[in-house]
């Protein structure tokens, strides 16, 4: 048997099996001291964790006998227990592998862009099957943000070097994104995006199980802690890769999240979301006695989100098949790596979207009108103004082929101080034409260009102006992906 305890649990590994105890401890946050109240959140976490990980959670059953003898009965014999009898409650769990935590697996440098992915479709599919909390708290999040500055402010191990000089500056950007953006957050949960969620996404709270990423030991306490805005939850995660030295898997992931769902709108909040988070942990730190590293992981990432750079619109311009929405990718990554939060929007999903489509849809021509692709400029102009405006850089990876589109972005940039840049996409015609056949014929490209789409934009595409040549970049698309990369760090780096 091995045994692993927090501040609030003991769990127990023997076997094939884990077997998780609340511990009896009143805590500012929960009330775990009856038996009564541990079976009841046994029976929560349960409840919650069986909708993101039911492989993992099995059962709850009744402590009657002394541990040793109830960790040696087998599974049939346990059933037998009597709930009369019962002095504790038992959640039981299949074991995972040593190394499957997301923590671990980030400190060894085994999580991978395809795990980005897949977490993010993992957490829109949950969020998106839950209906909204009709009785969460208005102003909770102003709440635990405020409790858990006095808890780190007050805490007698609070170290020297987070003096009130460093904390003030926290707290009073917290403050002011919570003034700031409190009608915002009221709209959003008039909307419906508050809903009962995991609460809890930090990397340790996510496993790699049977090849995927599962999200699994959700808050099972306090339900104000779960109810919250759905990005509120995703932005735990991201905060997490963040500050685990993984900028470009944490804004891969929270951008796929947010298309996933349509809600790159609702990464307004970012910087207030992913500081409070970072705060929960430096305060889980200062609690559970972490190592001193811990803390100073979490506050500096605090402070980083806090005060971001300069915001970039980066657009990608070219025909099809030249490679835009590999090179946006790579800007998106090599703007991440530098400090930036950063989103990358596709022409070619959203365009769908407008239509009621899901990405891989294939579209018929009602999508490629003259208006059909005014109104997907119009949308993605839109988005980028509004994410530029919340501290965020964006890159646009779509065609550009018209001057009008191009100037619209341009003056975008100009009007909220943003830098501005243009990936020109060059790739000899015929390799492009065989880029195009081979997505058709795979089918798991949003985008629906042909070889003869490609022969129509190459004769009507507009030139760029000459006088943009301090913000246009060429970059060749016949070679390697690496070969690509360095090009794009190389022009984004200036």
């Amino acid at each position: 048997m091995e045994r692993h305890d927090t501040h609030i649990s003991t769990v127990l590994l023997a076997g094939d099996w884990a077997y998780k105890l609340k511990k009896p401890v009143v805590l500012p946050f929960l009330n775990f001291s009856s038996v009564a109240a541990r079976r009841h959140f046994c029976e929560e976490e349960l409840r919650l964790n069986r909708r993101t990980a039911p492989d993992l959670y099995v059962d709850v059953r009744p402590l009657s006998r002394p541990l040793d003898e109830f960790l040696r009965d087998p599974p049939a014999a346990l059933a037998a227990s009597q709930a009369a009898a019962a002095t504790d409650w038992v959640l039981r769990m299949r074991r995972f592998p040593p190394g499957a935590l997301w923590a671990e697996r980030a400190q060894a440098g085994r999580l991978t862009p395809a795990d980005a992915d897949a977490l993010a479709a993992h957490l829109a599919a949950f969020h998106a099957g839950l209906p909204p909390c009709t009785t969460a708290p208005a102003h909770g999040l102003a709440h635990w943000v405020t409790a858990s500055l006095e808890a780190i402010a007050h805490h007698p191990d609070r170290p020297v070097w987070l003096d009130d000089r460093r904390f003030a500056a926290v707290a009073e950007a917290l403050h002011g994104l919570l003034q700031a953006l409190g009608p915002w957050l009221d709209a959003r949960r008039a909307d419906g995006h508050v809903r009962e969620g995991h609460g809890d996404l930090h990397l340790a709270n996510i496993v790699q199980w049977q090849g995927r990423p599962v999200a699994f030991d959700a808050i099972e306490f306090d339900a104000d802690l779960r109810c919250i805005d759905t990005m509120n939850d995703a932005a735990f995660a991201a905060m997490d890769l963040l500050a685990h030295g993984l900028p470009t898997l944490a804004w891969r992931f929270l951008g796929a999240y947010a298309e996933a769902l349509g809600d790159q709108a609702g990464l307004v909040g970012w910087r207030l979301w992913v500081a409070y988070r970072a705060l929960v942990r430096a305060q889980v730190a200062l609690l559970s006695s972490a190592a001193p590293e811990v803390l100073v992981r979490y506050w500096r990432c605090a402070e980083a989100v806090l005060a971001p750079p300069v915001p970039r619109l980066v657009l990608t311009q070219g025909p099809s098949g030249s490679g835009k929405s590999t090179v946006a990718a790579l800007a998106r990554d090599a703007l991440a790596a530098q400090g930036h939060g950063v989103v990358r929007l596709r022409s070619d999903v959203e365009r769908k979207r407008l239509h009621g489509l899901a990405p891989t849809d294939r579209g018929g021509a009602a999508l490629y009108t003259p208006e059909a692709t005014r109104r997907t400029y119009d949308h993605l102009q839109a988005l980028a103004g509004t994410l530029l405006r919340a501290g965020l850089s964006v890159v646009v990876d779509a065609a550009f082929l018209r001057q009008a589109e191009r100037d619209a972005m341009h003056r975008l940039a100009g009007e909220v101080g943003a830098r501005f840049d243009v990936l020109v996409c060059e790739a000899d015609p015929a390799r492009m034409a065989e880029r195009l056949r081979t997505r058709q014929a795979e089918g798991h490209d949003p985008s629906d260009a042909t070889p003869q789409v490609l022969a129509h934009q190459l004769d009507t595409a507009e030139p760029l102006p000459t006088e943009w040549a301090g913000c246009c970049h060429p970059l060749r698309n016949d070679g390697s992906l690496d070969a690509l990369q360095a090009q794009v760090q190389a022009q984004l780096a200036v």
